[in-house]
């Protein structure tokens, strides 16, 4: 055999074993394990979803449109890019995809390449005595080594698949994060509008107290009021002034909270607000409870998790058969650097080995039951969610129907109660009204007018809560992919 031809040998040896490694790797993973049916009862329509189409007013991608909000859309996009906590959720996703490609590494053979140069000198002495100068010797390689697990029962592939899917987990995890933080800033944005309105009410109030107070003092100066008239009358007066700084606080609160949820710090956060009266109500329709399974991000996180427990069950499974083991090992050694890269210095080996576990102790057992019950939890979570979320949908339907005709009655009471105090108001200054009467109307008045206010903001976080069950927005893909199943 000629060097080249010898050298070309050593090199082929080497590559040879690699490619028959991942030849027998991708040809493994005979046993597989089917993710667990299941078995979810969908409604097929939602009990408090009325007659109406179910794609007539589906959610749009940027549902918080619908508000009609400028300041609104503004504080979403900011959201959406500087939250902390979707920020820390997309570091999530790339420490989950770094996870997978190291749990992934183990489906392809290593290779290591090795150059060493070494000098030793034997001891100058001998058995019978005798001294000499010793020997030196110098000794120089260069090798490349490969080594590879066949996965013919597939462990290594099913581990890769569940770090797979949980980092597709991740990503869901980042939606839920998202979704969350939408609800928020939509929620602390109303508070915020709502406690402006109830305050700017109280403010009114208070007015329309010192008038009714001012009227007393005339009564009384004229002789046809009293003391006790009066002393009523100033504490409606105090109690009304006592109901603005706790307002004021809920005010500073969630603009507090509007800076945070935005990343930055209260005093660089300026909220202009305005009033319950100029935000829309957007409607909105559920659609089907079928694509509520496709739509919320929590469901498909439960769903990715449930297969990647699945995976780490057939792995677990895997542990128990042998495993395989190739290694091969070629290259060039030599006592001198000159001679090291010719033909007669070339070396390689090959092996092969096959280890079957007999006596651990139970740890194969017992890691194979631990993924079993991880398993089981998983699958009744993932139920869990689905009927929680079926639940979650019901019952913010219940509440935009239910705050709807809140609001509705109480307007009617508004309408009422101004009507009656501004006749009481008239009767008091024509000295013809019952004080009592005046007291028992005002008080009604200034309640109903907040209440109002109240019954504005619930029927907007309602809407904000239907979003949120429904899974947010629906985009193009979500709806095409709903059409494919």
């Amino acid at each position: 055999m000629s060097a080249s031809a010898r050298h070309k040998a050593v090199c082929a040896a080497v590559r040879g074993l690699v490619v028959a490694s991942v030849a027998l790797g991708l040809s493994g993973c005979i046993l597989t394990t089917d993710i667990p049916d299941p078995a979810l009862q969908v409604p097929s329509a939602y009990k408090d979803a009325g007659r109406t189409s179910a794609t007539a007013a589906t959610p749009q991608i940027d549902w918080w449109r619908g508000f009609k909000s400028r300041e609104l859309t503004s504080l979403m996009e900011e959201a959406q890019t500087v939250n902390l906590d979707i920020a820390a959720a997309v570091a999530r996703i790339v420490q989950a995809d770094a996870q997978a490609r190291i749990t992934g590494a183990a489906l392809l053979p290593t290779l290591s390449a090795g150059d060493q140069a070494s000098r030793s000198k034997s001891s100058g002495s001998s058995s019978s005595g005798l001294t000499n100068s010793g020997r030196e010797i110098t000794n120089f390689s260069s090798s490349l080594s490969a080594s590879y697990e066949i996965d013919f029962w597939g462990k290594n592939r099913d581990a890769a698949l569940a770090a797979s899917e949980t980092a597709t987990a991740s990503r869901f995890d980042r939606d839920v994060v998202a979704l969350t933080t939408m609800a928020a800033v939509a929620n602390a944005y109303f508070q915020v509008v709502a406690a402006q309105d109830r305050i700017r009410t109280a403010n009114r109030n208070i007015a329309s107290a010192e008038r009714i107070l001012d009227a007393i003092r005339q009564r009384l100066n004229a002789g046809t009021g009293t003391d006790l008239d009066l002393a009523q009358q100033q504490s409606v007066l105090a109690n009304q002034r006592a109901a603005v700084p706790p307002l004021r606080q809920t005010l500073a609160q969630n603009v507090h909270a509007l800076a945070t949820l935005v990343g930055r710090p209260p005093e660089m956060v300026r909220i202009a607000g305005g009033s319950l009266n100029n935000i829309a109500a957007p409607r909105v329709t559920p659609g089907l409870p079928s694509e509520l399974l496709i739509q919320r991000p929590d469901i498909r996180r439960q769903e990715v998790r449930l297969a990647a427990a699945t995976a780490n069950v057939g792995s677990a499974r895997a542990q128990f058969f042998p495993s395989i083991q190739l290694t091969g090992q070629g290259g060039y050694q030599s006592a001198a650097l000159a001679a090291l890269f010719t033909p007669h210095a070339a070396f390689f080996s090959l092996a092969a080995g096959l280890t079957q576990p007999i006596f651990d102790g139970g740890r194969i057992q017992g890691n194979f039951d631990l993924t079993k019950a991880q398993q089981d939890e998983l699958l009744q979570t993932y139920r869990k969610t689905v009927v929680s979320a079926f639940a979650d949908v019901d019952n913010a339907l219940v509440a935009v129907k239910q705050s709807n005709e809140k609001l509705r009655l109480q307007r009617e009471v508004v309408a009422a109660s101004r009507r009656a105090f501004q006749l009481a108001e008239q009767q008091l200054r024509a000295g013809t009204a019952d004080i009592v009467t005046v007291l028992n109307t005002q008080l009604t008045l200034f309640q109903a007018e907040d209440s109002l206010s109240q019954a504005q903001l619930a029927r907007l976080q309602a809407i904000v809560s239907l979003y949120q069950a429904l899974g947010g927005g629906w985009g193009p893909t979500a709806a095409r992919t709903t059409d494919a199943l």
